[in-house]
């Protein structure tokens, strides 16, 4: 048995520099990566030489072509084993998170009966020209995704789902006739940072409105993060891993939150 194993915890801990931590393949900071990439060339000998230098002008040490496959004439695909020589500090990272306490449905209901006294309401939608709709319904359809429920079954949420390719002038219109307390907007479609330009059109228009203030604005996808968000002008972000769980524990606590002030 090697040391790494023999070790216990807090031995391992001790070892451990987080001012400097790499990848770990066979060997504690040994800097092991696997990296895939396609290069418009043909799969023959110069394509792996430069895949090489690629991986080198990377920062990885040694690099080595495990896996070369043509995608067609003009254009190879590559998975390459190298050593990285970079590093990252762990104790100066900063990370932002939604931190509040996660309940499950049921905890959920009986917190909005404690705290608000009212059902409260939440639209969604995919936004802009984004057609994808498999992320908002996990969040608001009644079955939702991976054993977590959706809004939609929430005794205590009055949920719309608004589908996909919803205008932000229509979203924000529904908000009104609905006097939604959440406004829930999924992006999907990233290409050219166009979800970046919607959500930022959103926020501009629930400013105009004077509705900005009066409501809990969240957003999700594939690649939202809380930090995006925050910079965005939404409450908050969720991302990949995330349920109804997550979204509505957030929202009636901010909900909670402004009643009281």
């Amino acid at each position: 048995m090697s040391g790494l194993y023999s070790m216990d915890k807090k031995e391992f801990d001790k070892t451990l520099d987080l001012t400097k931590i790499k990848p770990y393949g066979d060997t504690m900071n040994d800097g092991k990566v696997q990296l895939s990439f396609t290069l418009p060339l043909p799969n023959d000998p110069k394509a792996e030489e430069a895949a090489k230098q690629l991986a080198k002008k990377m920062g990885f040490e040694e690099p080595n072509v495990a896996y070369a496959k043509a995608l067609d004439k003009e254009f190879t695909f590559f998975v390459v084993y190298g050593n990285t020589v970079h590093s990252v500090d762990v104790t100066n990272i900063k990370v932002h998170v939604v931190e509040t306490e996660v309940m499950d449905m049921h905890q959920t209901n009986d917190f909005i009966k404690e705290n608000i006294g009212r059902k409260i309401v939440i639209i969604g939608a995919s936004t802009g020209t984004d057609a994808h709709t498999v992320g908002i319904d996990a969040i608001m359809n009644m079955k939702g995704y991976a054993g977590h429920y959706g809004l939609e079954r929430y005794e205590m949420i009055e949920a719309y789902n608004l589908g996909s390719q919803v205008a932000n002038e229509d979203f924000i219109a529904k908000a009104k006739e609905l006097k939604a307390d959440v406004l829930l907007v999924s992006q999907t479609v990233t290409q050219k940072n166009v979800h970046i330009q919607n959500l930022t059109e959103l926020v501009e228009l629930l400013e105009a409105e004077g509705l900005r203030e009066k409501v809990i604005l969240v957003a999700g996808g594939p690649r939202i993060s809380h930090e995006l968000a925050k910079e965005l002008g939404y409450d908050a972000g969720f991302g990949p891993g995330k349920y109804a769980d997550d979204v509505a524990s957030f929202a009636v606590t901010e909900i909670a939150k402004k009643m009281k002030k």
